[in-house]
């Protein structure tokens, strides 16, 4: 099976579908950084702008992760008719020229809400009117062995083929919580309204400002040194919490520009499972489903084949992943870097002022944090 993909990014996407035995063959990006990664690191033909593509090769599936500025709660919230994430109209406009056997789109669940969940309403629609099935599922990367809590939402979609194959084959359910993680994750930048906490994970990464300043989340290492305990993970360790290789996008660009492309990466390891299910479709799941009604919000899961919609009660955590390091030795492999005494100090002073209810423990660590920083 052959692939392109459009709105590559890093190529989050390409390493998945390759894991699963699918080879690409032309690579979309318009930004530059981005596309300097895809030329160095995937032996690919990489092209620019997407409004520029006159045509794609003929390929089993073209996958497009396309913007989610206009769509994310952080974002524009100008919805699919922003000139950002209404760019997926051109993936559309490529697809209807040569259509492939699949095809696999990627975005944020915001998407499912912003606007009556306008976006999700096109994109159903625009597949409907041209006798496309299609299945989407929210999927959260934290349960494919990544320690980032990650959530988004995959869908596919095919002529010939059932895309709840593809999706809806594996169902682990969600796991009891536990209390005894090694580290925690934190968004350092709230504290206010929130703080994103992270059970032995990452919050989600973001891509950071347009001008590239980088907004990686905070860890508590719980039996880190005075001083070191809260920091925020290396560029590094960042890409490993995408499931690349640590340095993939090491190539001259300032770190936040780094922080920007992989906050905005498909994580790998979840692109390596939907590429799975396109080579080996299995039957879908037996879960309770229901009819899904005009009017009616969006959930967490869907499809429509020949046109008739239904609800499936399907959790985000697909896989029971396999082992691999924790949070804290992920850090300690490949790198922390202490939270500096104005940003530590800051997050403190919010949450103190603020209603929110932390672990005590974590109250007591951060305080110490910031005495140590100030000395």
């Amino acid at each position: 099976m052959r692939s392109v993909g459009l709105f590559a990014g890093i190529g989050g996407f390409e390493l998945g579908l390759q894991r699963a035995g699918i080879a690409t063959e032309l690579l979309s990006e318009y930004w530059a950084p981005a596309a300097e990664v895809l030329s160095h690191r995937l032996d690919v033909e990489v092209v620019g702008d997407i409004r520029t593509l006159d045509a794609i090769p003929e390929v089993d599936v073209v996958t497009a992760g396309f913007p989610c500025t206009d769509l994310s709660q952080v974002g524009r919230t100008a919805g699919i008719d922003g000139s950002e994430s209404g760019l997926v109209r051109e993936a559309f406009r490529l697809i209807e020229q040569n259509p492939p056997r699949w095809v696999v789109l990627e975005n944020v669940p915001n998407m499912l809400n912003l606007a009556g969940g306008r976006a999700m309403s096109f994109i159903a629609q625009w597949f409907e009117d041209r006798g496309w099935n299609w299945a989407y599922r929210t999927v959260d990367s934290q349960y494919f062995g990544v320690r980032q809590r990650r959530r988004r939402v995959f869908f596919v979609a095919s002529r010939s083929d059932d895309p709840r194959s593809v999706l809806f084959a594996d169902e682990a359910g969600i796991p009891r919580r536990r209390d005894d993680h090694s580290a925690y994750g934190f968004y350092w930048t709230e504290g206010n309204r929130g703080v994103g906490w992270g059970d032995g994970v990452t919050p989600t990464l973001k891509g950071g400002s347009k001008i590239g300043i980088a907004s990686p989340p905070a860890v508590w290492r719980v039996a880190g040194p005075a001083g070191e305990a809260i920091a925020r993970p290396s560029i590094r360790a960042g890409e490993r919490l995408q499931g690349f290789r640590a340095g993939w996008t090491d190539l001259g660009a300032k770190e936040g520009v780094r922080w920007k492309m992989v906050g905005n990466a498909v994580s790998v390891p979840v692109a390596a499972w939907v590429g799975s299910g396109l080579v080996t479709p299995r039957d879908p799941v037996a879960v309770d489903r229901r009819l899904l009604e005009p009017g009616d919000r969006w959930p967490a899961a869907a499809a429509s084949i020949g046109g008739s919609r239904e609800a499936w009660s399907l959790s985000e955590r697909p896989l029971v992943a396999r082992g691999g390091p924790s949070l804290d030795a992920l850090l300690a492999q490949h790198g922390s870097i202490p939270l500096s005494r104005g940003a530590s100090s800051g997050f403190y002073r919010r949450l103190q002022a603020s209603t929110l209810r932390v672990r005590e423990d974590f109250r007591v660590a951060l305080k110490e944090h910031v005495e140590v920083c100030a000395s």
